[in-house]
């Protein structure tokens, strides 16, 4: 497998622009070429405290041809703060071999003016497209853009009832009764009461798969997982919400910052009030044991993941060694694949310790 060079030109007027104020959302206009097609882009900065680091991280957008691998829209992260560069990439393949819905992503090497701007991870955008990439059926999608995307109908940013129940979403595509549909969700959720929950909630919430996501975030130990870091995906054929993760470099036994999380940081029944309700009923919360045993029985093991992470490190580690921004931490890079494995050997054995308070 080889990694694709990307050459990004951007105006130097324009770069100015971009750097002047690092906060604004206004794409400049750029050209790309890879490998011999040429595209007209739109060019952003993207993330929220990502933006104050060295390298940083981008939204481009498709404009001339408008696609580009069945996507309009594309990020292109740093992962600046995960010394392996490994984690997002590694967390959304963990994801979709455990039946979830998440964003393909493969690394790049991108040049900026004849510059060498280093490593990047290529995420594919949670939109209309990722949808038709994979012949899902159109529907809804939501981002969860703060803390009070916490399925509740009181903040979790002020401890006050929300003002709307769409405060911490932003519709990423959908229409204006596809926003009704998500406030009856979260209505609903708060307000069924206990003996109608079991069998009401599922004509809203697909929660075998919001169960096998709430595997995903406890196995990976993403602690902003069940607040942000997601979207919401509404099948426009079944009606049913579907959780879909995103932003997960912050995992693997690294937190934001790229310190160290201990492998019991996060408690297997997870957060948010949705988790709560649908692990206050036995069916549910059995089987969602049963998934986390066979999970770790058959995904999460250092015998089965060890292979993927070495071959993503041998695959990264030259173009590495070129990175202006992390070249000078190779040698903390080489001893990543060896941590996060110690990692998935406590955090599981901690998983394990843990099964019986499901009963």
């Amino acid at each position: 497998m080889q990694i694709p060079e990307y050459q990004l030109f951007v105006h130097p007027s324009d770069r100015n622009e971009l750097r002047k104020n690092i906060w604004q959302d206004d794409p400049i206009t750029a050209k790309l070429t890879i490998g011999k097609k040429k595209y007209a882009i739109d060019l952003a900065y993207r993330g929220s405290h990502i933006r104050d680091l060295r390298k940083k991280s981008y939204r481009v957008t498709f404009s001339k041809p408008s696609m580009f691998r069945g996507a309009k829209e594309v990020h292109w992260n740093a992962e600046f703060k995960d010394p392996s560069l490994l984690r997002n990439k590694l967390s959304f393949d963990f994801f979709e071999e455990i039946g979830c819905l998440s964003p393909k992503a493969r690394f790049i090497s991108l040049k900026m003016n004849g510059k060498n701007e280093g490593l990047y991870l290529e995420l594919e955008s949670v939109d209309e497209y990722f949808l038709g990439n994979r012949k899902l059926p159109n529907g809804a999608i939501f981002y969860a853009v703060d803390g009070d995307a916490n399925f509740s109908l009181m903040s979790d940013l002020d401890n006050k009832v929300k003002e709307s129940l769409l405060v911490g979403y932003e519709k990423k595509y959908g229409s204006e009764q596809d926003e009704v549909h998500l406030q009856e969700l979260i209505f609903m959720i708060n307000t069924l009461p206990q003996e109608q929950f079991e069998t009401e909630i599922v004509k809203y919430i697909n929660v075998e798969q919001y169960l096998r996501w709430l595997a995903g975030v406890v196995f990976t130990q993403n602690f902003d997982g069940f607040v942000h870091n997601y979207a919401l995906y509404r099948n426009g054929e079944t009606g049913l919400f579907e959780m879909i993760p995103w932003d997960y470099d912050a995992t693997w036994g690294r937190d934001v910052d790229g310190e160290i999380m201990e492998e019991d940081y996060l408690r297997i029944q997870g957060f948010n009030t949705l988790t709560a309700r649908i692990l206050a009923i036995k069916t549910f919360r059995t089987h969602y044991k049963n998934l986390l045993e066979d999970i770790l029985t058959n995904k999460f093991t250092v015998d089965y993941l060890k292979p993927k992470i070495q071959e993503l490190h041998d695959l990264i580690r030259p173009y590495m060694q070129q990175d202006p921004y992390v070249k000078e931490n190779l040698n903390v890079f080489d001893h990543e694949p060896a941590f996060i494995c110690t990692y998935i050997e406590a955090r599981g054995n901690y998983i394990r310790s843990q099964l019986d308070v499901l009963e």
